[in-house]
């Protein structure tokens, strides 16, 4: 988010400076990416991984604070909004060559040795979506990690609110109740993805991301349940909305949700994803900065821009643009739509699948987009999340007529040839690409995700006459051994 922030409360007068600054910073960055070169650079990959804290019983533990503090030397590990999440920040690597499989083996290293800190505090990391063993709680204030930017966070949208946050999820269960700050959003874990592409690149690539992201979502789907709740096959979806939608009923038309899948397909220039969210959102963290970015690009010198950037982490869209000052400056498109979990193996399998899809259906993007308007791959999001693999989606035909109602896994399957394309022309191996796409065919052959082998689990517990909540405890316990095991959750026995 750029700025650190170490306060709570702002004055008028902050909000007002601070809406001046980012609309400067607009300007420079338009000024840097007129600038021919500016931000070019070879592919590159990165990640962040959220993960659960749970103790022996398969509950929430609140041991974050000591955890990360004896894990101080690896500054990679970071704080999350609860105090019984923790984040981790893969390095990144070049496109080129094994790069799923050199994040992997980091993120397993890291694992390994988050579990070893955990285990001091009877506690251990568990990557999921959602944790199906919450109670409510763990919703409650003291929840939320004692650090000044997630107090700052959550009295922002309540002043814009002015009262509980809502939750009300439909499904085949449905759940509605109230949280009086943000530690909801805390419920959801993600793997978020990061692409650097070049500036020239980014309006298509960023339109092909939106484009095949309920593709991923069906396929990568890890978050059915929550507070005994038996509900979307991905409810993070739902759940985050939600959790802080300091919208009233009667403003949803006129004011968007800071957790958008967007406003239409971009044009023209990276831009008017930044223009946008300085033009719709107001201000909700006025951390004023020591920085003049203006006289920083005038002098020569590549500004961090740190008021956007606070911005921009303010607002939630399911895939954002994002600038950074590091290596000269240079864009990358953040892709925060898939889950948590339920192994490494998956991960790094639907990280392959998503960059390569997104970059080979680039040179096709005239035809696609005018088959399918945004509107449509909207709803195709939400069906994903709804249904998972069993999700109908609209696509467009072999002759890019269209769009035609098909199931999300008849569509990837039949995308796997672009998605090898796509990765080869980033001169990723063909042995690696076999590896990563090879777990998505499995996984398609199986029509096993992992919200699907929950479910799974769950009914099959209960049809031995075990309560909701001990069928979700006794799931959740066959779930930390089989995603410690590393083995594809396509392979996850469903025998009890």
């Amino acid at each position: 988010m750029g700025l650190a922030i170490n306060r709570d409360t702002f004055s008028d007068q902050e909000y007002q400076e601070f809406a001046r600054r980012i609309r400067r910073d607009l300007a420079v960055l338009e000024s840097m990416l007129a600038t021919r070169g500016f931000g070019c650079g070879s592919s590159s990959f990165g990640a962040e991984l959220e993960v659960y804290l749970v103790d022996r019983q398969g509950h929430t533990a609140w041991v974050a604070e000591p955890v990360l503090a004896d894990s101080r030397e690896d500054a990679r590990l970071t704080h999350e909004l609860n105090r019984y999440n923790l984040e981790y920040n893969l390095s990144p690597v070049e496109a080129r060559g094994r790069p799923f499989s050199i994040l992997g083996e980091e993120m397993m290293g890291a694992l390994a040795t988050l579990t070893q800190t955990a285990a001091v505090y009877d506690a251990e990391p568990v990557p999921i979506g959602i944790l199906p063993t919450l109670a409510e709680r763990d919703f409650e204030s003291g929840a939320i990690t004692d650090q000044p930017r997630y107090h700052a966070l959550s009295k922002g949208l309540l002043r814009l609110r002015g009262e509980p946050f809502a939750i009300d999820i439909d499904g085949p269960e449905p759940l509605a109740f109230s949280c009086s700050d943000v530690a909801v959003e805390g419920a959801n874990t993600s793997f978020q993805i990061h692409w650097r592409v070049n500036p020239e690149q980014f309006v298509s690539a960023f339109n092909a991301v939106q484009l095949v992201t309920p593709l991923l979502l069906s396929v990568a789907c890890n978050s059915p349940s929550l507070l005994g709740h038996l509900l979307w096959h991905e409810t993070r979806v739902a759940v985050f909305k939600q959790s802080i939608d300091y919208r009233h009923e009667e403003e949803k038309w006129r004011v968007p949700t800071r957790v958008p899948f967007g406003f239409g397909w971009l044009a023209t220039s990276p831009m008017e994803l930044f223009r946008q969210s300085v033009a719709l959102y107001p201000p909700l963290l006025p951390v004023l900065g020591e920085e003049d970015s203006a006289a920083v690009w005038r002098d020569g010198g590549i500004p961090r821009l740190d008021e956007l950037r606070l911005h921009q982490g303010a607002i939630w869209p399911w895939n954002r643009g994002i600038y950074d000052s590091a290596d000269g400056g240079h864009l990358r498109i953040e892709m925060r739509a898939l889950p948590a979990g339920p192994t490494v193996v998956d991960m790094m399998a639907n990280m392959a699948l998503f960059i390569g899809l997104a970059n080979d259906l680039r040179g096709s993007l005239d035809e696609l987009l005018a088959a399918l308007p945004f509107q449509y791959v909207e709803r195709n999001f939400y069906r994903a999340a709804r249904h998972g693999l069993a999700a109908t989606l609209l696509w467009p035909g072999d002759d890019y007529s269209g769009p035609r109602e098909r199931s999300a896994g008849e569509i990837i399957r039949e995308l796997l040839p672009r998605a090898e394309a796509g990765l080869a022309a980033l001169g990723v191996t063909d042995c690696e690409i076999t590896r990563q796409l090879s777990v998505i065919d499995e996984r398609l052959r199986s029509r096993q995700t992992g919200s699907s082998w929950q479910l799974a689990m769950v009914e099959g517990y209960e049809k031995q006459g075990l309560s909701r909540s001990e069928a979700l405890s006794a799931m959740f316990d066959a779930y930390r051994k089989a995603s410690r095991s590393g083995q594809a959750v396509s392979h996850w026995s469903t025998s009890l």
